[in-house]
């Protein structure tokens, strides 16, 4: 399709493009238009309706809207923000340069200009920088007929009126009621009388990913924002909280793989933006595995004496860094979910060893005979290897499971305590319990 509006672009047919753009979905359009150049994106957008053009800017990508912005006129890009739901529309601001910002809300509605900075001065990843402040709200001694009434005359103002709030002369939030609630109830009915003061609520300050836990705890599908006072400031839908699961997921997958995460999608970061994210841990890991290196070379004369030895240490190596990482990944997404607390760490460690020793006894079993019957090695070379491997996969585990919940202790993101690190610790040990054991077993 993307193809289709260039040619009818640069054929100068807007009749045609102007037909068509309109029958387009929203959605749609949207995901389209990111393929294209931004003055063929501008060009779009003065031809589309203009109820239809919010919508669609809504759908962009935050850098291609703010680019667009910037190429728009100011009557055009002041038009736009001010017909946005106030939370796009601090997305989309948020990263445009300052200078640009203060001139577009300077010639927006006074409205418009005190919603947006009410949500850009939240701290970043809070509840306050991912709420609208477009929604309904009645006081208690109103009768169900006039909130109808209200919602008739203001309805293109919310964000959704499924859900309605109850509060008081100051603000303060009292509770919460349906759109079946005032449909199905006499009209001379109060709405003191029909609320549901038992409301689920945040507070501006929450923290984003735990808002889209309990989003998910208490299977909803809108909550209220209040401020320190509990005054009610604000609602976030479950749209905006579906964006915080897809984002706190990646920035964990990315931790998880010893990347620093970043905030734009990897289509727009650049080489260097890329390598800045990687390098940081990979010099780390680099230099912390130098003291496996040191463990194997401080061994060296032993094993020069069994050199069949030195051809098992991969697999030990290896092994105990799988065990690590399938422990460190179950406990930090058990974490994310709190589904486990540092209070049941103890519990989480004897489940691990227990995991652990069933694992060991299975691989120290299937490696054994196939040391004996492929390698060709002694009893007493395959008996150390597999005792080995047995120990060596309930420290992985323990380490697995102990230094995620540990650093949310801490107040460090457990993410960070995923298999890249794990493996690290666990060669180092694994080696130092590999050169004990042959010492025992072979007398080196």
């Amino acid at each position: 399709m993307e193809e289709r509006i260039r040619s009818l672009i640069e054929e100068k047919d807007y009749k045609t493009l102007k037909m068509e753009l309109n029958d387009i979905n929203e959605k749609d359009l949207g995901e389209i238009l990111s393929d294209l150049s931004i003055s063929e994106i501008a060009t779009v957008f003065r031809l589309i309706k203009k109820d239809n053009a919010v919508l669609v800017f809504a759908e962009l990508d935050v850098d291609v809207a703010s680019q667009l912005l910037n190429f728009l006129s100011d009557k055009e890009a002041v038009s736009l923000i001010d017909e946005m739901a106030a939370d796009d529309a601090a997305d989309v601001l948020e990263e445009m340069p300052a200078n640009i910002v203060d001139k577009i809300l300077k010639n927006c509605s006074v409205e418009t200009r005190k919603d947006v900075n009410r949500l850009l001065n939240y701290e970043e990843d809070s509840a306050g920088s991912i709420m609208t402040v477009e929604y309904s709200s009645f006081k208690e001694n109103m009768t169900v007929k006039d909130a109808i009434k209200r919602l008739k005359e203001e309805e293109d103002e919310y964000e959704t009126i499924n859900t309605c709030y109850v509060v008081d002369h100051k603000r303060v939030l009292l509770g919460s009621l349906r759109l079946q609630d005032l449909l199905f109830n006499d009209n001379n009915l109060l709405i003191k009388d029909i609320y549901n003061d038992d409301i689920v609520y945040v507070h501006t300050s929450t923290d984003q990913e735990q808002v889209a836990a309990i989003f998910q705890k208490y299977d909803v599908t809108v909550m209220p924002v209040v401020d320190s006072e509990n005054r009610l400031v604000g609602i976030i839908t479950v749209d905006d909280v579906l964006d915080v699961f897809e984002e706190e997921a990646t920035e964990d997958m990315k931790k998880m793989a010893a990347i620093i995460p970043v905030d734009k999608p990897y289509s727009k970061v650049g080489v260097f933006s890329l390598f800045k994210a990687r390098i940081p841990w990979l010099l780390l890991l680099m230099v912390s595995a130098t003291f496996t290196g040191g463990i194997i070379q401080s061994f060296e004369s032993q094993l020069a004496t069994y050199t069949i030895l030195t051809a098992f240490i991969p697999m030990i190596m290896d092994t105990g860094g799988n065990a690590g990482g399938q422990a460190s990944v179950s406990i930090i997404r058990a974490l994310s979910l709190h589904d486990i607390e540092f209070k049941d760490l103890f519990k989480v460690w004897f489940k691990e060893v227990r995991v652990a020793l069933l694992c060991s006894l299975v691989l120290a079993i299937a490696n054994f005979i196939k040391m004996l019957i492929i390698d060709k090695v002694t009893v007493f070379v395959a008996a150390t290897v597999c005792v080995t491997l047995c120990i060596t996969v309930l420290i992985a585990k323990s380490f697995g499971c102990l230094l995620p919940m540990l650093a949310k202790k801490l107040g460090f993101d457990p993410a960070v305590m995923a298999s890249p690190f794990i493996t690290t610790v666990v060669d180092a040990c694994s080696l130092l319990v590999y050169f004990q054991i042959a010492s025992l077993i072979l007398g080196l």
